[in-house]
């Protein structure tokens, strides 16, 4: 299973369960009984009123029962390492030789090296498009005869099953299904159906530009999908038709959003994408429109994603100007995100009509708290919207690797993580922000 003479750094969370931390923890953990484990670096933190040990573990691996992760919790006086990935046998091998009978372990958490733990997924399906919005996928660029992957360059479902299993298990607790335009991928209710039965996965959804939604929202909806999100940037019907690149009507989207409301999803957020100077003054109308319908407006101010929308920071209308001209008319007033890592800053109608989000990655970045990861089309694992290279697991899949030898890459890519784009970038030299990213059609945004 492990071979032996390997060395493997681990970063661990670890939740203790009893506060505050108890004098001479840090020195008991570092003296491990065991010469295949050492811990090389301990702290403490307090994450969500629980107090964790923040630990660099060294594993030696030279026996079957050593695992590529070890954890110290604080248990009734004593200090109890467990084996965390080895399975059923080896977990009992070592609580034998340790005399345990009863689990130590609370919690575990895989975190990146600026402690960011892995909670989102989000799975591209399809890199094409049924419109060519001009911030992601420009018509100039993307014309009628550019060629798409081929299906057999495609994630089957299979291996995307698989590989949101094994990230589920890591601690991912939200999927996200995206493209390209989702709803163009063949037998999608399919898929849909499956990773809704996938242990841990507390949230599934789905972005979409609406424009499929009428037959297939029923369909969605029955294969298990929680929550849709519909991209919709303007009401005006000529300022959509020029974002969108082919001139679709406003009424086409709504009629979508309608059938999905019609097919029971109680949850749907309309998300709008904010140029300065193209469709901000529209933007008000927009939310004006879905107050008291039970849809989350989100205003997403316009960002350099990918390279070939020629992003232009003059065009980035700051979220703080949007939201007061909205509660000039109709006031707002703040709430608490509803967990840690959204994205959005939420506000409220102040009269109860609803709510409202702004999502402001050039302004008031998030890197901080950002939880996602996110699978491309063809495979590759990307840790950052803004990156310029991902990992490519279709083709360990493809080339037989075990599950074990899978988890152990995705947890070696999460935990060498330290992307900040968007806190870096109003630092960045010109050269630096216009380098090669991965477009946004590719990783669903």
């Amino acid at each position: 299973m492990f071979h032996g003479g390997c060395r493997r750094q681990t970063r661990l969370g670890v939740h203790l369960k009893s506060q505050p931390v108890p004098e001479g923890f840090a020195q008991a953990a570092r003296n491990t009984p065991w010469p295949w484990l050492r811990i090389s670096f301990l702290t403490f933190l307090t994450l969500d009123g629980n107090v964790w040990a923040e630990m660099s573990v060294w594993v030696q691996h030279t026996t079957p029962v050593c695992a590529p992760s070890a954890s110290v919790v604080y248990n009734t006086g004593r200090y109890d390492y467990r084996n965390l990935r080895g399975g059923v046998a080896n977990r009992k091998t070592i609580e034998r030789r340790m005399g345990l009978s009863e689990p130590a372990i609370i919690k575990t958490e895989l975190r990146d090296t600026l402690g960011r733990a892995l909670r989102d997924l989000r799975i591209s399906v399809i890199d094409n498009c049924n419109l060519r919005c001009t911030y992601c996928m420009p018509r100039e660029k993307f014309g009628e005869g550019y060629e798409f992957l081929p299906e057999d360059e495609l994630l089957a479902f299979d291996e995307i099953v698989r590989l949101a299993t094994l990230i589920t298990s890591l601690g991912a607790k939200k999927i996200r299904i995206t493209g390209g335009e989702p709803l163009l991928r063949k037998g999608l209710p399919d898929l849909i159906a499956r990773l809704a039965n996938i242990e841990g996965a507390d949230d599934l959804a789905l972005t979409t530009n609406g424009l499929l939604l009428r037959s297939q929202a029923p369909a969605l909806h029955d294969a298990g999908l929680d929550r849709l999100t519909v991209s919709l940037d303007s009401l005006d019907d000529d300022v959509f038709g020029r974002m969108n690149g082919r001139g679709v009507r406003v009424a086409h989207v709504l009629k979508g959003i309608d059938a999905a409301h019609a097919a029971g999803f109680s949850t749907i957020k309309i998300n709008a994408v904010i140029q300065k100077g193209v469709n901000d003054e529209g933007a008000v109308a927009l939310a004006e429109h879905f107050r008291g319908t039970g849809c989350i407006v989100r205003f997403i101010e316009y960002m350099d994603a990918g390279n070939r929308n020629h992003w232009d920071l003059a065009e980035v209308l700051p979220s703080k100007i949007l939201m007061e001209r909205i509660h000039a008319k109709y006031p707002l007033r703040p709430v608490e995100r509803n967990y840690k890592g959204e994205v959005a800053a939420r506000y409220v109608y102040e009269d109860g009509s609803g709510e409202i989000g702004f999502i402001s990655s050039v302004t008031e970045s998030f890197c901080g708290g950002c939880t996602r990861a996110r699978l491309s089309a063809d495979g590759k694992l990307y840790t950052c919207l803004f990156a310029s290279a991902g990992t490519d697991m279709k083709a360990a899949l493809r080339a037989g690797e075990s599950d074990e030898a899978l988890l152990d890459r995705l947890a070696s890519v999460w935990g060498a993580r330290d992307d900040r784009y968007s806190e870096l970038r109003a630092a960045m030299p010109e050269h630096e922000r216009h380098q090669r990213k991965v477009e946004m059609y590719e990783i669903g945004g």
